[in-house]
């Protein structure tokens, strides 16, 4: 199935969506991997009866993704940068916060501006939307939160270790502080808040810097070249196909119980680095080749060595997944390279 079958399926699954009719939903980070396919399900939606305002920091990007939605009149792009206050008139009944640069070269060169844009995101959205009719807002969070654990599968309840003293923590740690922000916004300020947490996810249209192994894989096989990978590969984590993601957050959005936080997984794609590379090098007739990292490179690794979710929580949403990994992963590279 191609990629574009795959968005306009999920804008069609069974869900309350008319919460959301009459109302302005606010999409911050809309120009990255999931922000973008989240724009597209919520454009593609048959019935729609909402306005749907994306934001991000570069525009040329945004025209690049959005030139499909130019003449419609629900669709609406500005340029924001979540580290400052929002400058608006508008009331956006639903903001849906996934802006956060999740791309480890940044976690060793930026670890300051990581943890800024986390934690002031929430506070400048949230405190918007204290003074402009805010219906929901759900807080596009991180597995990273759970840290390194004791080899068990992830429930919601669970929290991991992750050391403070490495800069490298930037990105769980404020993810989790940003987490905690809207818990405390719901108990004093009586926020609705909810909180997803997506694992390991891929998908096309990822970022120019995403370095990310899977974008590093997909854009080595691409370029017809072999796949490079720089670690043993032998940690193992849990996948998520990007409309697959999108799909069980809007099942947060309009299903999930306030104050809560979902795990975002596919349990049939529990597997390590280094078979990913491999599937993805079958798939395009190439090789994986193992070299040695940069210093630069190891600051901004993540650590856990196995990283294994629940879905529980979020099936009881009535939320499910359909086709392979391979199939996904076909169509991922199939549309990588279309762009």
């Amino acid at each position: 199935m191609a990629y574009s079958d795959d968005l306009n399926k999920a804008s069609r699954i069974y869900l309350p969506w008319d919460k959301l009719n009459g109302c302005n939903i606010l999409i911050t980070g809309a120009t990255g991997l999931i922000g973008s396919c989240l724009v597209d399900v919520l454009m593609l939606h048959p019935n729609k009866k909402y306005n749907v305002y994306a934001s991000g920091r570069n525009k040329e990007r945004a025209l690049s993704l959005f030139t499909k939605y130019k003449d419609d009149e629900a669709f609406h792009f500005f340029v924001y940068d979540v580290t400052n206050p929002l400058d608006s008139n508008i009331d956006f009944h639903y903001i849906i916060h996934a802006a956060s640069n999740a791309s480890p070269n940044f976690f060793s060169t930026k670890p300051v501006e990581i943890i800024k844009s986390n934690i002031y995101g929430v506070i400048n959205l949230i405190d918007y939307g204290l003074k402009h009719n805010l219906r929901r807002f759900l807080y596009i969070s991180s597995g990273e939160v759970y840290g390194e654990g004791d080899g068990r599968i992830f429930t919601e309840d669970y929290c991991g270790y992750v050391d403070p003293t490495l800069s490298r923590s930037c990105y769980p740690n404020s993810k989790r502080t940003a987490e905690t922000l809207c818990v405390a916004y719901s108990k004093e300020y009586g926020v609705d808040t909810v909180i997803a947490r997506p694992t390991h996810v891929y998908g096309p249209h990822f970022t120019e810097s995403d370095n990310r192994v899977y974008a590093q894989f997909i854009r080595n096989v691409i370029n017809e070249e072999d796949i490079i990978m720089k670690s043993t590969g032998n940690q193992y984590r849990s996948w998520c196909y990007v409309v697959d993601c999108v799909s069980a957050l809007l099942h947060i959005l309009l299903k999930g119980e306030r104050g809560q936080a979902y795990n975002i997984a596919d349990n049939s794609s529990n597997i390590s680095i280094k078979k990913l590379a491999e599937i993805i090098a079958n798939l395009s007739n190439k090789q994986v080749i193992q070299q040695d990292p940069s210093n630069i490179e190891k600051i901004g690794y993540n650590v856990v060595t196995k990283s294994i979710f629940s879905t529980d929580k979020i099936e009881k949403l009535g939320w499910k997944i359909e086709s392979s990994f391979i199939e996904k992963m076909i169509s991922t590279i199939q549309e990588c390279k279309k762009t």
